[in-house]
């Protein structure tokens, strides 16, 4: 498995995933709708810094960006978003993918990350909480999941 940063023509390997993660409705506050040039511009954004997972066989399987979450004098407070192709899920790609993001967001000079709205389904909680992610509050009710009707969004933080 390689960790790496994304160049512009992983884009379409990227998507390949990225459309059916947000069109299932199950773990992004994001419109299932989202076309693919508003869904490049969201994930490839110049101003993040994006990675993709490659397996040995030089697919790539998954993609994290890493971005401030505030600005001014709060931009030292990371966030980041992770996708693992589904088809790839179960094999710790994920877990490689987020060790890597959080030593690279302390490298650029974050002191801390936090992620906005997890969904409290997601099996990525048990993920972040493993990994030092405390939930500094819950947002009752505030996602529609397609299967589980309205679930709360976590709000998790971590200090780097």
């Amino acid at each position: 498995m390689l960790i790496r940063e994304a160049a512009a023509d992983d884009w379409p390997r990227i998507w390949s995933f990225w459309h059916r993660i947000v069109a299932a409705g199950e773990t992004y506050a994001w419109d299932p709708d989202t076309s693919e040039g508003a869904a490049r511009a969201l994930w490839m954004n110049p101003a993040k810094s994006v990675h993709v997972v490659e397996d040995d066989a030089g697919v790539v399987v998954a993609s994290a960006y890493l971005t401030p979450n505030y600005g001014g004098p709060a931009a030292a407070v990371a966030n980041a978003g992770f996708m693992v192709d589904p088809d790839h899920g179960g094999r710790g790609i994920g877990r490689a993918l987020a060790e890597h993001l959080l030593v690279v967001a302390k490298v650029e000079g974050y002191r801390g990350m936090v992620f906005n709205a997890v969904v409290e389904t997601n099996p990525a909680v048990r993920l972040w909480a493993s990994l030092g992610f405390t939930i500094l509050g819950t947002v009752p009710e505030a996602f529609d999941h397609p299967r589980h009707g309205r679930v709360g969004l976590h709000i998790m933080y971590r200090a780097l």
